[in-house]
This record gives C-alpha cells, sequence and structure tokens, in this order.
C-alpha cells in the first residue's frame, strides 16, 4: 500500500502516515466482472482486454488494498470478504456512472437537457400549456420549468444562463441571443355587449377616456393598449382594474364593470358568445409579433427547433379557431 510521509513542524517534530487506496472505475467493473464470469478469462473477454493485463490489474489492486480481494483457490473464483466490500461499493457507484453517461450521450446527441422558460406575455400560459403536453411526449428527458418572466429580467436571465428561452413580444439586440419569429397576433377591444363602445366598428384611443380598463397585474409598458395606442396618444383610463387570470377578466368585462384588450386568439371562445363584443384597435388594426428568444449556441439544439416549430403550430391553430 503507497504510504506518503508528511512532515508537521508543531512545537515538537511529529510526522504523520497517511495510508492512501486509489480506486478507480475500471478497478470496479473488475471486481464486478469477475464476479459475475467467474473467472479472469471469461472476466477478460467481458472486459474487452487481455487476462495478462486483468491479472496485472487485479494484482495491482491488491497490492493497494493490502489484502486478497480473490480466492483463487475456488473454481469458479469467488471474492473474499474483502472483495464482497469492493464488489458492494461496485454495486452502487456504477450504475450511478452509467445513468451519468447516458445522460451525457442524451447531452450530445440532443435528446436530453433543460428547457427553462420565461414568460414575459402573460396570456401566454394558457396558449403555451398545450405547447408543452405534445413537447414533454417527443423529449421526455428535457427538463422543462416555467418562470413567469414578469416577475424578474428574463432577457439578463437568459444571458446569464438561468433561463433557456424567453418568449417576448420585445425583440433586443443582444450579443449571442437570437430572437425567433412564433406568431403575429391582434390585440383587440373586448366589451360587454351592453356597453356603449359595442355600437362602434373600431376603437380608437380616445374611446378609452372614462373607462376603467381591466387588464392583467403588468407594469404598463409590457401591456399592447398602453405601448400601442394609449401611451403614445397620451390617453389615460379613467382607472385600472388589474386581475390575474383570463377567465376573470372576461368575467367582468360581461358584468359591464369595465373594458379590456387581450390577443385575439385569447378571446376565441367569446368570439360568438351574446355577452360580449370584440372590436379592433384602430380602423386598420393593431398587429403585434411574438418571438422566442434563446442563445445563439442554443438555437440549433434539436428539442429547441421542435418547441419553436410546435409554439408556431398551436398558435395558428388558435387563431383559426378564433375566425
Amino acid at each position: 500500500m503507497p504510504v506518503i510521509v508528511r512532515q508537521i513542524h508543531n512545537t515538537q517534530e511529529e510526522y504523520e502516515v497517511d495510508m492512501k487506496m486509489h480506486i478507480e472505475f475500471r478497478h470496479l467493473r473488475t471486481v464486478k466482472a469477475i464476479h459475475e464470469m467467474g473467472g479472469l478469462a471469461r472476466a477478460a473477454e467481458v472486459l474487452n482486454i487481455t487476462q495478462s493485463a486483468l491479472s496485472h490489474q487485479v494484482k495491482g489492486l491488491e497490492e493497494q488494498a493490502g489484502v486478497e480481494l480473490f480466492v483463487r483457490r475456488s473454481k469458479p473464483m469467488k471474492l473474499s470478504a474483502a472483495g464482497m466490500r469492493l464488489l458492494r461499493l461496485a454495486n452502487r457507484i456504477l450504475p450511478e456512472i452509467e445513468g451519468l453517461e447516458a445522460e451525457f450521450d442524451g447531452l450530445r446527441d440532443g435528446k436530453s437537457g433543460r428547457l427553462h422558460i420565461a414568460i414575459e406575455c402573460h396570456a401566454c400560459f394558457e396558449w403555451l400549456f398545450p405547447v408543452l403536453e405534445k413537447f414533454r411526449k417527443t423529449w421526455p428527458d428535457v427538463d422543462v420549468d416555467i418562470r413567469p418572466g414578469l416577475a424578474f429580467d428574463a432577457m439578463p436571465a437568459l444571458q446569464k444562463e438561468e433561463v433557456d428561452l424567453v418568449v417576448s413580444s420585445d425583440p433586443e439586440d443582444l450579443p449571442n441571443v437570437e430572437f425567433a419569429h412564433l406568431f403575429d397576433y391582434a390585440p383587440v377591444f373586448v366589451a360587454s355587449s351592453q356597453h356603449p363602445l359595442a355600437q362602434k366598428d373600431w376603437i380608437e384611443a380616445e374611446d378609452f377616456r372614462g373607462e376603467t380598463l381591466i387588464s392583467y397585474p403588468v407594469e404598463r409598458a409590457r401591456l399592447d393598449i398602453f405601448s400601442q395606442l394609449l401611451t403614445p396618444a397620451k390617453v389615460e383610463p379613467a382607472g385600472v382594474r388589474q386581475a390575474e387570470l383570463t377567465a376573470v377578466i372576461l368575467l367582468l368585462v360581461a358584468s359591464n364593470r369595465g373594458i379590456a384588450v387581450l390577443p385575439d386568439w385569447v378571446v376565441r371562445e367569446v368570439k360568438y358568445n351574446s355577452d360580449y363584443v370584440t372590436r379592433p384597435l384602430t380602423k386598420d388594426g393593431i398587429i403585434r409579433q411574438l418571438f422566442a428568444a434563446v442563445r445563439s449556441e442554443d438555437m440549433e439544439k434539436p428539442y429547441m427547433r421542435d418547441l419553436i416549430q410546435l409554439a408556431g403550430e398551436e398558435a395558428s391553430r388558435l387563431q383559426a379557431a378564433a375566425k
């Protein structure tokens, strides 16, 4: 057994002897193979090495241990008590190593990985969940998680590799970040069929004066109604009431408690409901785009490309249903 002598200087000169045994993964595989095959010859075949090399490896391992690991007098060749302890270690560690190797193989092949998503579009949760349901069936080894990007700075988090994809309607010129177009959508006005504005063919910024706007709990700069219409026109609604869920927003609108602006694919279910009306914003309407922001190095990963494709297909399906 190798002996390392290390001198320690205290008030009196002392010496410490440190006994170390250096076990490698190949040693564990060797012990396991010999135990299962019952001899050096068959174990050497399984390990794809010569019997001489295997015998030399066993001898070196026993010299390190300072004890006999195999009972050579028996046929088939058996482990000693010390060898059995090493076998138990092999049975515990080798499956973990094999699992890790499989994970690395999956990463190299693009079959596994991490996909943590941040969403800057509050209404996108309802659109994204069906996408992820399809995605998980094709990519079961990809770790998927969703974080509401409205609660933190999503783009810096993407650059720091804290998240892997950001759903956003506001592309930026960022180093090593690419924006893949997902789909176009139109923010539309939603009101009770009893509301006076229900008589108009389209809605303008001035129509919001004196009205209660019901919106998601999002800062104004991230809401289409403000960024695309009200803020440029310098129009302020009489009040803003916030609701977390789309269903609650529509319930309040149907009760004539206020008006709302939602993406066209969100209101597909109320388009033909007599309690609501939907109208375009401005005569020509407003068109917005939604993007998937991804680090450039991750854009070519097979599962990333597949998710972006699925997202676009689901959006097209929802928009077709809304027409």
